[in-house]
């Protein structure tokens, strides 16, 4: 016979891990509120890029870097919301290199693929670091991996952030050509997210380049189509469009400011927002200095 207060848990959604593993808060400033940190979407898609894993102007990995992302993870996903990893690879190689004089010794599809090995090594580095602080995880590859990843399969990632693990999902879509961008916009749709959040070094978009122009401007809400018009070089166009058509939103946001990925799990006022065209007049500008 099962207890009642284990049915009106079941019953309300409450995860027994959200309990387990409470955030702390530390980083909440004066203007926030403790009641402010609730999840404001049910499921997520969190893109990392390889260079997130590294020291900034730095390759390979660093376990320090990998290990603040993967705090910051635990406290989002200790609010309630499943979380899916999307994780790059270019802290380990880039296909793009092997352009120009290497191309007649290694064909671009090829490069593709050993950038898509890169993303595994990685996936496989974030999954140690959110396990050794009791985050149950799975790495899933849309390349076959037995001895190292399960293979994606739509309904069984889906199975897995029922069950309160965090997915990190590696190897992009499986296909040369495609970038990890694009493919956090696909994982988006397959897995019914709620919000693509882009993490990046910088506070949202802006207008140009804020440290080579002074008076670059930040954006707090962008349309689908002005991204694409002013070329605001954030995510390919490829990912902008299939999120435009499926009206997918967008969130860049800084993640090395500690408790951001919390805030923008939330719903904070945090980075820039892309989203369906919005009314004349309504688009917010937040000069950079």
């Amino acid at each position: 016979m099962i207890p009642e207060r284990f049915r009106a848990a079941r019953r309300s959604l409450v995860f027994p891990w959200k309990t387990l593993f409470a955030p702390r808060l530390d980083f909440m400033s004066d203007n926030d509120s403790a009641g402010a940190f609730s999840p404001r979407y049910h499921r997520v898609i969190l893109k990392l890029s390889g260079e997130s894993l590294a020291h900034a102007g730095e390759r390979g990995i660093s376990m320090d870097e990998v290990t603040a992302i993967a705090s910051q993870i635990k406290s989002a996903h200790a609010l309630g919301c499943q979380i899916a990893v999307v994780v790059g690879g270019g802290n380990i190689l880039r296909g793009a290199q092997f352009k120009g004089s290497s191309g007649e010794k290694i064909q671009e599809a090829t490069a593709h693929y050993m950038g898509m090995l890169a993303t595994v090594i990685n996936a496989l580095a974030l999954q140690d670091a959110l396990e050794s602080i009791g985050i149950a995880t799975r790495v899933m590859s849309a390349i076959k991996m037995d001895g190292v990843a399960e293979p994606f399969i739509r309904r069984r990632a889906i199975r897995h952030l029922e069950k309160g693990r965090i997915v990190i999902l590696a190897a992009g879509t499986g296909a040369p050509f495609v970038t990890t961008d694009t493919c956090a916009a696909n994982r988006g749709l397959e897995l019914d997210a709620d919000i693509v959040l882009k993490a990046t070094r910088v506070d949202g978009v802006y207008s140009d380049d804020p440290e080579k122009n002074p008076h670059a401007i930040l954006y707090r809400e962008l349309d689908y189509d002005t991204v694409i018009e002013k070329n605001l070089k954030i995510m390919d166009s490829t990912a902008i469009a299939q999120c435009r058509t499926h009206k997918l939103p967008i969130l860049v946001f800084n993640f090395k400011k500690e408790g951001n990925i919390v805030r923008a799990v939330s719903g904070q006022k945090v980075g820039t927002r892309i989203s369906p065209r919005i009314h004349p007049g309504e688009q917010i500008l937040v000069n950079a200095h």
